[in-house]
């Protein structure tokens, strides 16, 4: 998309309901993100009650290329250099010490700040025109809280319907390239933790830094979608593995229970509705939201998921997955003896 093609009244709309104090939905290349100004306590709470997100859930701070990160935090070490670097702009969030005087409102409390440039040419234009390219936009994504991120500016729009109060303006930038949630990597503690995988897989952070990059521990902070239960439909999710799927699927049909199936190998004997997804983790990863939503709105008592597999190049999606299905715990047991 070129700057041609770029929707320039809309963009600087946008802006200006930020600095107003509004919320604004922007595509990214990860999800679609429900954006205020990172400066302003009461319009990052408006982020939280659009949501109905708990307060003390941290949001990343979206910034420009050309911003300088050292106003929004501070001990920008030599491993930041080398991820800005290597990734930036691009799906890749820096868990940074917040600058004193950056509200922690953005933070939920801690001293720690999410900061990521986005790539896509839209995020990128606002953020430019927002405060002159000077402003930071605090952003989760454009969804209720705990369900299904948006990768298109429709499942925003259905997500808070027509007359939100609060969510007025979506920015339409087509469908998110990735599709998954950026990778966010603590580095406030002097080394580097994966706090969420995703597009920037752990073997490029390696990479890059030179050195084994750590798992989260009990000190990690708390970070944006690492919750237990995330990124779940309405309807239960249920993963099965490969070999037993088509004994899963039989048993439920002759229970009578109607279901759904997501899945990227041939399978035998499909139910009414089913998605079938790339068997490339980047392709799969692209479409697996919109297959959830989609999958959702069938009237299906189950959605059952094939699991994925289990390489390195998976991780972000199978921890989408876990998390989704993190609620339905049993309930395939529960249908079964049914």
């Amino acid at each position: 998309m070129t700057d041609t093609q770029l929707d320039w009244p809309a963009i600087r709309d946008a802006a200006r309901r930020l600095e107003r104090g509004e919320l604004v939905a922007f595509p990214t290349e990860t999800v679609y993100g429900l954006g205020a100004d990172a400066e302003n306590p009461c319009a990052v709470s408006d982020i939280y009650k659009a949501k109905g997100r708990p307060s003390n859930h941290p949001v990343i701070v979206h910034i420009a290329p050309e911003a300088d990160l050292s106003y929004w935090a501070t001990d920008i070490s030599n491993d930041a250099r080398k991820l800005i670097a290597a990734f930036w702009p691009g799906p890749l969030t820096l868990i940074l010490k917040r600058a004193e005087h950056i509200p922690d409102t953005v933070s939920g409390g801690q001293d720690s700040i999410g900061i990521r440039c986005p790539s896509h040419p839209v995020a990128q234009a606002l953020l430019r025109t927002f405060k002159d390219g000077n402003g930071g936009v605090a952003a989760p994504s454009a969804n209720r809280f705990g369900h299904v991120s948006p990768t298109a500016a429709q499942h925003v729009r259905d997500e808070f319907g027509p007359d939100h109060p609060l969510v007025k303006c979506v920015l339409d930038g087509g469908q998110s390239d990735v599709g998954i949630e950026s990778t966010i990597v603590d580095l406030s503690r002097g080394h580097a933790v994966l706090l969420r995988p995703g597009h920037v897989s752990l073997m490029q952070l390696e990479a890059v830094l030179g050195y084994a990059v750590a798992l989260p521990d009990a000190q990690a902070p708390r970070a944006s979608g690492t919750l237990d239960a995330h990124y779940a439909p309405v309807t239960p999710v249920v993963l099965v593995a490969s070999q037993q799927l088509a004994q899963v699927l039989d048993a439920l049909q002759m229970g009578g229970h109607r279901t759904t199936l997501m899945h990227y190998t041939d399978v035998v004997g499909l139910p009414q509705h089913g998605v079938c997804l790339s068997s490339q983790a980047d392709a799969y990863a692209h479409d697996l939201y919109a297959a959830l939503r989609a999958m959702d709105e069938t009237g299906s008592e189950l959605i059952v998921v094939e699991a994925p597999p289990q390489g390195e190049a998976w991780r972000g999606v199978n921890d989408r997955l876990r998390r989704a299905a993190h609620d339905s715990a049993g309930i395939l047991e529960r249908l079964l003896k049914t």
